[in-house]
């Protein structure tokens, strides 16, 4: 009985210490969150065509950066859902970045056109052209890739794969 007894908190106590030990999946979203902590230095030629960089961005406010692609049917179910909910994204900056060969803004005002976004002073859409420098910031493999800041511009949320828009609206609510 006292073996047994030995063995049951030896093993208790195996599972406390690994309980505390957090996985390697979890240090590397740390390490990847603090890479992200602030706004990519991107410069986008926007839909009107002028230049967006971050020094532009209303100070005070929330921002929500979106890697997209025009053609990108993650992307545009996205935006059919979001539609409907507009509303609940009215406090918050929404910059929407893709690439294109030769800063070519066609796609994008397309895209702006086929969801209304002008409607939407809050949304901005541009193209990074070739540089990639928000694409490599955040280390985008799939869009849509979202990345949430506060007020303050730190990151708050990023989402690197594809949720449903009221996990995107849940944590718009919480910055």
């Amino acid at each position: 009985m006292k073996k047994l007894l030995l063995l049951f908190n030896l093993l208790s106590a195996m599972a406390c210490t690994h309980a505390q030990t957090p996985d390697a999946k979890t240090i590397e979203a740390k390490k990847y969150m603090a890479s992200i902590e602030h706004i990519a230095p991107f410069r986008i030629l926007t839909t009107d065509s002028t230049y967006l960089t971050p020094a532009n961005l209303k100070k005070g406010m929330p921002v929500m950066v979106i890697y997209f692609s025009p053609d990108c049917s993650h992307c545009q179910h996205m935006m059919y859902e979001l539609k409907p909910k507009m509303k609940e994204l009215k406090n918050i900056q929404v910059v929407m970045i893709t690439w294109s060969r030769e800063n070519d803004i066609r796609p994008i005002r397309e895209f702006q056109r086929d969801f209304d976004l002008k409607k939407y002073p809050n949304f901005t859409l541009g193209t990074e052209g070739y540089t990639a420098k928000a694409q490599n910031y955040y280390q985008v493999k799939t869009t849509p890739f979202i990345a949430i800041y506060n007020k303050g511009g730190n990151i708050s949320k990023y989402f690197d794969k594809v949720v449903p828009v009221d996990t995107i609206l849940a944590a718009v609510k919480k910055v």
